[in-house]
C-alpha cells in the first residue's frame, strides 16, 4: 500500500543526508505513506526509528517492525513524547513537510480542487476548525491575512469581498464551492495555479502549519546529538525560508546571524549542503507532486 499512498519525493537524498548509523537513533516527523521510514529500517540493524502521524490512515500503513516506534500525534510535541519513550538524544530528524499524495487523492479529505467533496483539509480529526468553519467564520481581515501570507494571494482582498458576498447568502460546505468563488477572481491563463495556493493557504491555516514547523525546529538543537542530522524537504516558499533562517542562524525569523562583540556567531547547525536539493529531471517525470519540493541538511555542531 504504501507506494500508491505516497510516493516519497527525495528519497534516497534525504536518507543519505541523515547519514545513518546502523545502532543510532532516528526521528521521521511525518510518516505519511511510510516510504522514507522504510529506507530508513533497511539501513538500521538494532537502531530505532520513531516516527509521527497524527492521521489514522498513515497508521494504518505502518510496518510491522519492532524497530520502529509509532507516535500518533503532531510532531510539535517532539520533545514531551521522546521524554516519555526515554530518549534524551537522537541522531537523525528527518521531516518531509507534504501532503501525502493520499491526501489529495481523497475526495472527501477536502484538500484538492480537482475532486468535489467537504470542506474538511484536517490532517486529524482532532482539529476543531475545519475549511468550511474558515471560510464561514473568519471576519475579512483575518481571511486576508490567510490568503496572502499563506498562499501568497496578490488579489486577496478582491477575492476575500467574493468568499463574504458569497456566505452571506449560503455558507461554504464543499470544494467545488470554494472553487466556484475562487474562480472569479483567479486570472485567466493561470487558474489552476491560483486555485492550488487559494487552497494551500487554507490547508496550511487549518493545520496550524507554518507555527507548527517553527516550534518543531526550535526543539531540534537540543534533541540531536552532536554530529547528528537535521533533513527537512519543504515544498513552498514559506517553509523553506523558516528551515533555511533556522540552519543559517538558529531563528526562523532571523536572516541573519547574531554575533558577538569577537564576531563569532553561536549557531547550532552548520549546512552541510550549501546549494538547496531540488528533484531531477527524471523523478519530476515520475512524480509531478516532486516538482516544488527543496531539500536542506545540516548538522549539529
Amino acid at each position: 500500500m504504501g507506494e500508491q499512498y505516497h510516493i516519497p519525493v527525495l528519497l534516497n537524498e534525504s536518507v543519505n543526508g541523515l547519514n545513518i548509523k546502523e545502532n543510532g537513533i532516528y526521528v521521521d516527523l511525518t510518516f505519511g505513506g511510510g516510504g522514507h521510514s522504510r529506507e530508513i529500517l533497511k539501513r538500521l540493524k538494532n537502531g530505532k526509528l520513531i516516527v509521527f502521524d497524527q492521521d489514522e490512515d498513515a497508521y494504518k500503513n505502518r510496518p510491522d517492525d519492532d524497530r520502529l516506534i509509532f507516535v500518533r500525534h503532531n510532531f510539535r510535541y517532539l520533545t514531551n513524547f521522546l521524554r516519555y519513550l526515554e530518549i534524551d538524544k537522537v541522531d537523525g530528524i528527518l521531516g518531509d513537510l507534504g501532503v501525502s499524495s493520499h491526501h489529495f487523492d481523497v475526495p472527501e479529505r477536502g484538500f484538492s480542487f480537482r475532486y468535489n467533496g467537504a470542506l474538511d483539509m484536517r490532517m486529524s480529526n482532532g482539529i476543531k476548525k475545519d475549511a468550511a468553519y474558515i471560510l464561514n467564520h473568519y471576519d475579512e481581515d483575518e481571511l486576508k491575512q490567510v490568503f496572502y501570507n499563506y498562499g501568497e494571494i496578490k488579489n486577496a482582498g478582491r477575492l476575500v469581498r467574493e468568499i463574504t458576498n458569497h456566505r452571506h447568502t449560503k455558507f461554504f460546505e464543499t470544494t467545488d464551492d470554494l472553487k466556484a468563488v475562487a474562480e472569479k477572481t483567479a486570472p485567466k491563463k493561470d487558474q489552476a495555479k491560483y486555485l492550488a495556493k487559494v487552497f494551500q493557504a487554507l490547508r496550511i491555516e487549518v493545520n496550524q502549519e507554518m507555527a507548527v514547523l517553527e516550534e518543531t525546529l526550535e526543539q531540534t538543537p537540543a534533541l540531536l546529538n552532536p554530529g547528528g542530522r537535521l533533513v527537512v524537504i519543504s515544498y513552498h516558499s514559506l517553509e523553506d525560508r523558516l528551515v533555511k533562517n533556522f540552519i543559517k542562524t538558529g531563528d526562523c525569523r532571523k536572516a541573519q546571524a547574531e554575533t558577538n562583540m569577537f564576531g563569532h556567531s553561536d549557531v547550532p547547525f552548520k549546512a552541510i549542503n550549501r546549494k538547496v536539493i531540488v528533484p531531477s529531471d527524471e523523478e519530476i517525470e515520475k512524480n509531478s507532486r516532486a516538482r516544488s519540493a527543496k531539500l536542506r541538511i545540516a548538522e549539529r555542531i
